[in-house]
C-alpha cells in the first residue's frame, strides 16, 4: 500500500465535521460515486466521493505511518535549494550507494544497470544485513548509519539524506526568559528617547531579579548580551534608527497588509496637506515664509485633480477649494508648454461641465474633470469640519477617514510628495531639505520665488511632467512590463469602465463656501459688518421662504469683496462689498477684523474705509511685523483665486449709476434706528463718508 495515500472503502474511518464516522457502503449512481457513512449513534448519511475528496469538512484517519503536512521535515525543494554544487554531488553519490544496497544497482533499476552491476556483495538475492555490512565496510561507516540512510531514502527520498546543520543563534544560547524580558524593555522605549544598550541590559537584569529572584535566571555575559540585542534590533528597532522611524515600524499592523483598490477614475480621491521643503518670499515684506501644499489625487489614475498652495497654514476653505478643482479644473496659463494642456480623451466637451466652456478655461484645463465618489482624508480639522462634511453629503461624496497616525493608508499621495521634493523642489532656491539634518547654512536667505510663482511652478510641473511620466504602480496585469503615466491611466480607466462621473452644474462649487443667514435691507445685506449690494437682490420686502425668516448668502472668508446669492428663479447672483472698488486684491475676513481692532485703538470713529486704508498702509510700508498680520497679508496677496466662478453679473455696481441721494425723513430714520450692525458708529461721520463716495 502506498504510504502517501489512504484507502477509501468499507471500514475507512473519517472525521466529518469533527465527528468520527465510518464508511459502510460504496455505490456508483447516475449522479456519481457515493458512500454511506455511519456515526457512533448508527445514523446513516449518503455523501458523494467528490465532497469527501475536496471538502474542508472531511479529514481522513490514516491507518498506519505515512507522510503528513504536519511533519517536522522540510519540503524537498527547501532542503535541496540550500545545497551547493559540491554538496549536491555528494548527496547524489550517497543516494547511489543506498539504492545499490536496496536493489543491487546504483540507478535503482535493472534496465539502467551500470557496467559490472550487480557487484559481489550487493546481489539482491543476498540477505539485507549482508548487503548492509558490505556497504559499511566499503564506506568506512557503521551498519547503523547505513540503516539510517536506507530508512531516510525510503521515507523522504534523496532530500532525507542531506545533512543540514541547524542554524543556532546567540538567542538560542540565552535563557528564553532573558530574551522575552529584553524585548519587553525595548518595547517600552517606543515613545521615549533612544536608550543605550547598557541601559536595556541593566533594566532587564533588574526586572528578572524582581520577578524570579537572585540567580534564578542565568544572565548572559556582556559580549553575548550585546550580540543578542543586535539580533533583537531586527525584531524591534530601538538603537540604530531614529525614534520617529522606530515608532513608525512599531505601529505597523501585525495582520496581513491590505490595499485600497480602485476600479475606475474618481472612485477614490486622496486628500492630504504637507509643508513644502522650500521657502517662498512674502510679496509684501520680501521675507521668507513657510508654505503648505494641499492636493487631491485620484487613486486609480494618480492624477492630481486639485492643488492649493497656502502661506503658513491651511484653512478649511482651502481644502474646499482643492475639492472644487476636481469639479472645475483650473486653466493653464499662456506661458505653459503645450504638453501641460490636459488631453481631450475623446469626450465631447459638452459632456464635461458647461457647453459654454468649449472656448473657456475648461478647453485648456490643467487636469481632468471628474466628480469624486469617495474622498480619503486624515483627521485634520480642515477635513472634518461640519461644512465640508455637509457639502460632501449634498454632493453624494462618501468620506473615508484613515487610521490615526497611519500615513501608509494614504501611501500614493505620500509618495507623490516625495516625488515632488526629489524631482522639483530640491533644485529650487530656498530648498531646506526634508529634516533639520539636511538643512543648508542659510536656506531662508536663498528664498527667491514669490508664493504665487512657486504655486505656478508646482502646477506646471504637475501638468507638464508628472502627468506624463510613467508610474511603476500604474500597470495593466494583462500586459507585463507596461508602465503607464497618469494621463494614459485616465484614458485606460475610461475605456475599461466605460464612463466617468462628471459634475452636472458649473456652479456646484458655491456650495463649498460658508453660508451666512441675514436679512435683506433697503441698502442691501450686511454680513460680518460688511454691506453688500447687487442686481437680483429682492428689496421689495417679500418674506423669506425659509422658516427662520432669513436669507442664505455664500461667502468666501478669503475674499469678502463678494458674496453670492440665489434668487427666486434659482439663479446665482453676485453681490459686491461697498468698499470693494478701492481694492485691487482680495480682502480676507481675518484681515478686516484685525484692522478694525487696530483702528479702534487709534481713531474715535473708525469705519471700514478707514480700516482698509490704514491696514494697507501698514503692510505696504513694511510695518506688519506680527505673525497675524503677515499671515493675513500673504493670504490676500495670492494671485491664484481659490474658486474660479463665472457668473454673468459679476461686476460691481457703479457708484455714479446708483439711485440719487435722498433726504432722510422721520420714517427712514426709524428704519435705521431698528437696524443694529453690532458696531458703534457716529451718524455724522457715516454720512460724511457717504457724501465723499458721491
Amino acid at each position: 500500500m502506498n504510504p502517501g495515500a489512504v484507502r477509501l472503502g468499507v471500514g475507512t474511518r473519517i472525521l466529518y465535521d469533527g465527528e468520527l464516522v465510518e464508511v459502510v457502503e460504496t455505490a456508483a449512481t447516475t449522479a456519481g460515486n457515493e458512500v454511506v457513512l455511519k456515526d457512533r449513534l448508527r445514523r446513516l448519511m449518503r455523501v458523494s466521493v467528490k465532497e469527501l475528496l475536496f471538502s474542508d469538512r472531511v479529514q481522513f484517519v490514516p491507518e498506519g505511518p505515512g507522510p503528513s503536512s504536519a511533519d517536522d521535515m522540510d519540503l524537498a525543494s527547501v532542503v535541496l535549494s540550500q545545497l551547493g554544487l559540491e554538496e549536491r554531488r555528494q548527496l547524489l553519490e550517497r543516494a547511489g550507494h543506498v539504492r545499490e544496497v536496496l536493489y543491487g544497482y546504483r540507478s535503482g533499476s535493472r534496465e539502467l544497470a551500470g557496467e559490472g552491476e550487480p557487484r559481489p556483495g550487493y546481489d539482491p538475492a543476498l540477505p539485507k544485513m549482508v548487503r548492509y555490512q558490505a556497504k559499511a565496510d566499503e564506506l568506512g561507516v557503521s551498519v547503523r548509519t547505513i540503516g539510517r540512510w536506507v530508512a531516510g531514502l525510503e521515507s523522504g527520498g534523496e532530500a532525507a539524506l542531506a545533512t543540514t546543520a541547524s542554524a543556532r543563534s546567540v538567542l538560542d544560547r540565552c535563557d528564553p526568559r532573558w530574551v522575552e524580558t529584553a524585548i519587553e524593555v525595548m518595547v517600552e522605549y517606543v515613545d521615549q528617547a533612544t536608550p543605550m544598550r547598557k541601559t536595556v541590559i541593566d533594566r532587564t537584569r533588574a526586572r528578572l531579579v524582581a520577578r524570579f529572584g537572585e540567580g534564578a535566571v542565568t544572565m548572559p555575559s556582556k559580549s553575548k548580551a550585546y550580540e543578542a540585542l543586535a539580533l533583537l534590533e531586527k525584531q524591534h528597532p530601538t538603537f540604530r534608527l531614529s525614534t520617529k522611524r522606530n515608532r513608525d515600524i512599531a505601529g505597523r499592523p501585525k495582520e496581513a497588509y491590505g490595499r485600497l483598490r480602485a476600479t475606475r477614475p474618481g472612485e477614490y480621491v486622496l486628500m492630504d496637506t504637507t509643508r513644502l521643503d522650500v521657502f517662498a518670499l512674502d510679496p509684501l515684506t520680501l521675507r521668507w515664509v513657510n508654505c503648505e501644499l494641499t492636493v487631491a489625487m485620484c487613486c486609480y489614475t494618480r492624477c492630481i485633480v486639485g492643488m492649493r498652495l497656502t502661506p503658513v497654514s491651511t484653512k478649511a476653505v482651502d481644502a474646499a477649494a482643492v475639492l472644487y478643482q476636481a469639479y472645475r479644473p483650473l486653466p493653464v496659463l499662456p506661458s505653459w508648454p503645450a504638453e501641460a494642456v490636459w488631453p481631450e480623451h475623446g469626450i465631447p466637451r459638452s459632456v464635461l461641465i458647461d457647453p459654454r466652456a468649449i472656448e473657456g478655461p475648461i478647453a485648456r484645463a490643467a487636469g481632468p474633470a471628474l466628480a469624486p465618489e469617495t474622498i480619503v482624508i486624515d483627521h485634520g480639522k480642515i477635513y472634518v469640519s461640519d461644512h465640508l462634511t455637509s457639502v460632501c453629503a449634498r454632493m453624494g461624496i462618501s468620506i473615508q477617514p484613515v487610521r490615526l497616525r497611519t500615513g501608509r493608508d494614504k501611501g500614493p499621495i505620500e509618495r507623490f510628495f516625495r516625488t515632488l521634493r526629489q524631482d522639483l523642489l530640491y533644485g529650487l532656491p530656498g530648498y531646506k531639505g526634508p529634516d533639520i539634518f539636511s538643512r543648508g547654512v542659510d536656506p531662508e536667505g536663498e528664498a527667491f520665488f514669490f508664493l504665487d510663482e512657486l504655486a505656478d511652478k508646482v502646477r506646471q510641473w504637475i501638468s507638464a511632467v508628472y502627468h506624463h511620466k510613467p508610474h511603476r504602480s500604474l500597470v495593466e496585469p494583462g500586459v507585463p512590463g507596461l508602465r503607464m503615466s497618469p494621463a494614459q491611466m485616465f484614458a485606460h480607466g475610461m475605456a475599461r469602465a466605460g464612463y466617468i462621473e462628471v459634475p452636472r452644474d458649473p456652479h456646484l462649487g458655491l456650495e463649498f463656501l460658508e453660508t451666512s443667514w441675514r436679512t435683506i435691507q433697503p441698502y442691501g445685506v450686511e454680513i460680518e459688518g460688511c454691506r453688500y449690494d447687487g442686481a437680483g437682490l429682492p428689496k421689495d420686502g417679500r418674506p423669506s421662504p425659509y422658516p427662520n425668516g432669513l436669507w442664505p448668502f455664500q461667502v468666501n472668508p478669503d475674499d469678502i469683496t463678494r458674496a453670492y446669492f440665489r434668487d427666486q428663479d434659482r439663479r446665482w447672483r453676485v453681490l459686491h462689498w461697498e468698499h470693494a472698488p478701492v481694492l485691487n486684491m482680495p480682502m480676507s475676513r481675518d484681515a478686516l477684523r484685525y484692522g478694525r481692532r487696530l483702528a479702534a485703538k487709534q481713531y474715535r470713529y473708525p469705519n471700514d474705509r478707514l480700516v482698509t486704508a490704514d491696514l494697507f498702509e501698514r503692510w505696504n510700508l513694511g510695518f506688519g511685523q506680527t505673525l497675524a498680520e503677515r499671515r493675513m497679508a500673504l493670504r490676500m496677496a495670492r494671485d491664484q483665486a481659490a474658486f474660479v466662478i463665472d457668473i454673468e453679473d459679476d461686476k460691481p455696481v457703479a457708484e455714479e449709476s446708483g439711485p440719487p441721494a435722498q433726504e432722510v425723513g422721520d420714517d427712514d430714520a426709524a428704519d435705521f434706528e431698528d437696524f443694529d450692525d453690532g458696531t458703534d458708529l457716529d451718524e455724522d461721520a457715516f454720512y460724511a463718508d457717504a457724501l465723499e463716495d458721491l
